[in-house]
């Protein structure tokens, strides 16, 4: 394996993106992200998608520069029409993240996928990664979790019309904060949540700061009460029972409900960020975030000293 001195974040600590040094004050974001139809609606399916996949040079601390997408469809199935929507859904997001898209390629596929590649700037010096952490931090989230229970509840048609609002305009929703936490210095370290769930990303964040993590179960903000209606009748992807067991491997749980663990669990699309501040910036944090019109900007834990990467889950913060 050839090593380059200028790579400051590889795939070996499972971050959001890779990061290139070009100079002292530049270094280049790259990320690559797409997925299948999760809503009927193509045009808010591609914002979606574009979002999600923007989310991670945010997560990075970084700024968006270009845009490519990414696409496959079986045409024999799919209109034009269609099809255009979708990429028009994609392109708004794109140009709200001041962004610019500069094409893409498409091929055929048995079932439609779209996404974006995603190239974006961000000052070394004031990355963020997910390697950072130290004990004594504030865990705080910027959006509710669970979208994968929703969109499974949409398939299955059991999710109310004001739960699925909820749900759409929070994937929707760009983590552009990101960028002016990281740009200030703000955070010690961070990850976007998304299809490993939350404490799936956590424990990728543990592992890489040589750490452990407290989370108080009953503090996670949740979209809607109805999420737990909607664990209830079982509407619960595959991929959030995959993180379950997963994150028993590493989880301590100290009397959370099944339904919290599940939605700790559930596998999100276009999530939120997860950020690890030091207790003195906390404040500052808050209203950046406030500034930002997040979605939520719950303290939801600590990192703590641990001999292994463990998370421990309580039902309130001690």
């Amino acid at each position: 394996m050839v090593r380059d001195p200028n790579l400051l974040v590889g795939a070996a600590t499972a971050d959001d993106a890779g990061v290139y040094r070009i100079d002292r004050k530049r270094a280049l974001v790259q990320t690559v992200d797409f997925f299948t139809p999760i809503v009927d609606d193509p045009f808010v399916y591609g914002q979606i998608a574009a979002a999600n996949a923007l989310s991670d040079v945010y997560a990075m601390g970084g700024r968006p520069l270009t845009a490519m997408n990414l696409m496959g469809v079986p045409t024999d199935v799919v209109p034009l029409k269609v099809i255009n929507t979708i990429l028009r859904g994609g392109a708004v997001k794109v140009k709200e993240a001041r962004c610019a898209l500069v094409g893409g390629h498409t091929i055929r596929n048995p079932e439609p996928v779209y996404g974006l590649a995603v190239t974006g700037l961000v000052n070394p010096r004031r990355m963020i990664t997910n390697a950072g952490a130290r004990p004594g931090d504030w865990l705080i989230l910027t959006k509710p979790l669970g979208t994968g229970i929703v969109t499974t509840g949409i398939k299955r048609a059991l999710a109310s019309r004001g739960t699925v609002r909820k749900a759409v305009a929070s994937m929707c929703a760009l983590n552009v904060v990101g960028a002016e936490l990281a740009e200030r210095g703000l955070v010690s370290a961070g990850t976007d949540v998304t299809g490993y769930g939350l404490l799936g990303h956590l424990g990728s964040m543990c592992r890489a700061s040589g750490v452990g993590a407290e989370i108080a179960a009953s503090r996670v903000p949740v979209l809607s009460n109805e999420v737990f209606e909607l664990i209830k009748q079982d509407c619960i992807p595959g991929g959030s029972r995959e993180n379950l067991k997963t994150a028993d491997e590493f989880t301590e749980w100290h009397r959370p409900t099944e339904a919290q663990k599940i939605l700790l669990a559930d596998a999100q699309t276009s999530g939120g960020l997860l950020l690890c501040v030091r207790p003195r910036l906390l404040n500052d944090v808050l209203k950046v975030l406030k500034k930002g019109r997040t979605l939520c900007a719950k303290v939801i834990g600590r990192i703590v000293r641990a001999t292994k990467p463990n998370i421990f889950v309580v039902t309130d913060r001690q």
